[in-house]
């Protein structure tokens, strides 16, 4: 049996010079981490108007809510696969080689993207970059977690600067691949991503080894002889099932996008449902984790609300931007300034945002000390604020105005970074402190599956979108966030009770 390390070895592993008072380690994954959101952001930015711009303009023609529901699907996906990642570190490989096997599958998709193809080459791509985030991304959050002893008062410091890596690379990706896309073409655009990836693969391999120390290496709940039978036979079960499920479909004349956005909308509901009660039912679960575990579920279910309205910045609010909004600065400016603004640099709103103000943010509450807001406080108020964002579209839409100044999406993103800077840096940091030590990374999974339920979820409200006025969409989505978030604050002395002294 190989043997596994403690916390304190994995630690004190690492080289003993730091990175502004952190790990060294932390740097090497920041890095990685920048260039594999790069492309993906870069990707993701053009991807919605790659599905319905008309085959003249370099797209595929498709009808507008049809792809939207395709990248709410794909989105869903990439944090789905995370549940598969986080058991192949978990229980094969250890996280450091998940993330160098996702990074080279991320980018070969990304290289497919980037050729010219048909749909069926675009859905194989998209495919290669689901694996691969799966494997990639709950395991390089794990991994920084592992740099640090459990109540070491730097962690969330730690994850705050690590997202702000995350977000400087999504800043960038929408600015430079969109502008391509506009000058040259969706496959130019597609190159840049895939070179990003490329960049990050490199830096990971080599800093990894000088850096990490025994960081990653571990398997910590390895798989036996006997469970590798057992679970050869349920993979096997479940691919049965799901293909008979198709054929089902397919004799009933239903395999369409709907009934597979309807499957994924209930794996996404059901999964994290079977993750949260397997880990408490655990023998390997102490009553201690348990009791952290059932405080972490109100804290998942409020993050799915969070991401429910966040992820529609590159959905619904991205084709208001393209369709609803004054893009002419030459119209605003009377003249001043002859300006096509390209609808992809909105998303570099939000990372723009979090890369100015994460800073900010991390010395907040690393100089609040013991009177920083508890973890459920600050989830409260993301919830709050991330309903806000959405409240403050209705006021421009009311005017009567065909396309709205885009100062109002700036402003809506604004709130919604806000709120992702109280919500998301948290969350990671609470996953690794409330994680029982059997399910390190799949406790990481269940968090990104949050973001799975999220877009299973909006994979349905497209529906809506495209059929009540954009309005009423807002004021009851927006609405809900805010109740929501009052709702946890009163509760909140009930979960930090069950955190047993996680703060």
């Amino acid at each position: 049996m190989a043997v596994r390390h403690t916390r304190e070895e994995v630690v004190n592993s690492m080289p003993r010079t730091g990175f502004f008072g952190h790990p060294r380690g932390l740097i090497t994954l920041m890095l990685t981490e920048f260039w594999e959101r790069f492309s993906y952001y870069g990707m993701k930015a053009i991807l919605i108007f790659y599905l319905y711009y008309s085959v003249s303009k370099g797209g595929f023609g498709l009808e507008e809510g049809f792809a939207l529901q395709i990248v709410s699907i794909y989105g869903a996906l990439i944090y789905m696969s995370g549940i598969i990642g986080g058991w192949i570190a978990d229980r094969l490989i250890g996280t450091r080689h998940s993330i160098t096997i996702g990074a080279a599958l991320i980018m070969i998709g990304h290289i497919l993207l980037s050729l010219p193809n048909n749909f069926t080459l675009l859905l194989i791509a998209l495919l290669f970059i689901i694996l691969g985030t799966g494997l990639l991304k709950p395991n390089i959050s794990s991994t920084v977690g592992e740099l640090y002893h459990k109540n070491d008062s730097r962690v969330d410091a730690a994850f705050t600067l690590f997202v702000m890596s995350i977000n400087l690379g999504a800043f960038l990706a929408p600015l430079i691949v969109g502008s391509l896309q506009t000058n040259i073409g969706f496959h130019a655009g597609f190159l840049a991503a895939a070179i990003g990836m490329f960049f990050s693969l490199i830096a990971f391999i080599i800093m990894s080894k000088r850096t990490l120390g025994l960081a990653g290496l571990d398997v910590p709940n390895p798989i036996t002889h006997d469970e590798r039978k057992k679970t050869g036979i349920y993979l096997l079960g479940v691919a049965l099932l799901f293909a008979l499920y198709f054929i089902y479909l397919s004799w009933r004349g239903q395999l369409d996008l709907q009934h597979f956005a309807n499957m994924i909308t209930f794996l996404g509901i059901v999964l994290p449902a079977v993750y949260f009660g397997m880990m408490i039912m655990s023998k390997k679960t102490s009553s201690v984790e348990k009791s952290r575990v059932t405080a972490y579920i109100p804290l998942f279910l409020a993050s799915v609300m969070f991401w429910m309205i966040q992820e529609q910045g590159s959905t619904v609010l991205a084709n208001f931007s393209d369709k609803k909004t004054q893009l002419d600065l030459n119209v605003l400016t009377n003249g001043a300034i002859n300006f096509h603004i390209p609808a992809a640099w909105f998303q570099s709103l939000n990372p723009l945002f979090i890369v100015t103000l994460a800073p900010l943010f991390s010395i907040l509450w690393t100089k609040l000390g013991e009177r920083n807001p508890s973890t459920v406080v600050k989830f409260a108020i993301a919830l709050v604020l991330a309903g806000l964002s959405f409240m403050i579209m209705i006021m421009p839409l009311q005017s009567g105005v065909q396309l709205i100044n885009p100062l109002w999406l700036v402003l809506s993103f604004l709130l919604v970074t806000l709120a992702e800077l109280c919500l998301s840096p948290t969350g990671l940091s609470t996953t690794t402190k409330l994680a029982p030590e059997a399910f390190t990374a799949q406790m990481m999974s269940i968090w990104f599956l949050s973001n799975t339920m999220a877009q299973g979820l909006n994979a349905q409200l497209v529906n809506v979108y495209t059929a009540v006025s954009p309005v009423r969409y807002f004021g009851i989505f927006g609405g809900i966030a805010i109740g929501l978030g009052i709702l946890l604050f009163f509760v909140s002395p009930l979960i930090k009770k069950l955190m047993h002294g996680i703060h």
